[in-house]
C-alpha cells in the first residue's frame, strides 16, 4: 500500500491571503460601533428593519445600548407601523409612550392588519390554513376597515 502526500483541500486554494475576519495579526475585527462616533453607528443601524433591529440589540452590550437609546431608530419604525395603524399609534404617543414602546404594542398589530388589508386572507376556507400565521386581536373598527377592502375587491 502506498502512501499518498496530503493535499490541500479545494477551499484553502481559493483564499490564499488572511481570511477577511481576522486582521492583519490575526486578531478578531473590532466592532464598528467601538471605532465608530455613535451617530455614524446609528445611521448604519438604521437601515435594518424591526425583526433585524431587535436582533442586533441582542448581539452585545454596545449595540444594545446604542439601539435602546435612539430614540431615532424607534420613531423610524414607528412611523411605518403607523402607515397601517394610525389611530392606534396616535393614541399611545397621545398617551406618552415612547416610541419604542409604541413600536413593539403595534408591530404584530400592522403586520396582521397589513395582510389582511392585501387580501392574503381572502380565500381562507378553513381556519386549519391559518395554522402557522400570526394573529392577535383587532378592534371593531379595524374589521370594519377590513370587511370594506373585502367588498371593493
Amino acid at each position: 500500500m502506498q502512501h499518498e502526500p496530503a493535499r490541500t483541500p479545494p477551499v484553502f486554494l481559493l483564499y490564499e491571503g488572511t481570511p477577511p475576519l481576522t486582521s492583519a495579526h490575526g486578531t478578531p475585527p473590532q466592532n464598528f460601533a467601538e471605532t465608530l462616533p455613535t451617530e455614524m453607528s446609528v445611521r448604519i443601524f438604521g437601515e435594518l428593519d424591526t425583526e433585524s433591529l431587535c436582533i442586533a440589540a441582542q448581539t452585545c452590550r454596545l449595540w444594545h445600548d446604542i439601539i435602546e437609546q435612539s430614540e431615532q431608530l424607534w420613531r423610524r419604525l414607528c412611523l411605518l407601523v403607523r402607515a397601517v395603524c394610525q389611530r392606534e399609534v396616535d393614541g399611545d404617543r397621545r398617551d406618552g409612550l415612547s416610541w419604542k414602546v409604541t413600536l413593539v404594542r403595534n408591530y404584530t398589530r400592522s403586520c396582521v392588519k397589513r395582510d389582511w388589508l392585501r387580501g392574503r386572507y381572502s380565500h381562507v376556507r378553513s381556519a386549519d390554513e391559518l395554522i402557522d400565521r400570526r394573529m392577535t386581536p383587532l378592534d371593531a373598527e379595524t374589521w370594519g376597515e377590513i370587511l370594506q377592502a373585502e367588498l371593493d375587491r
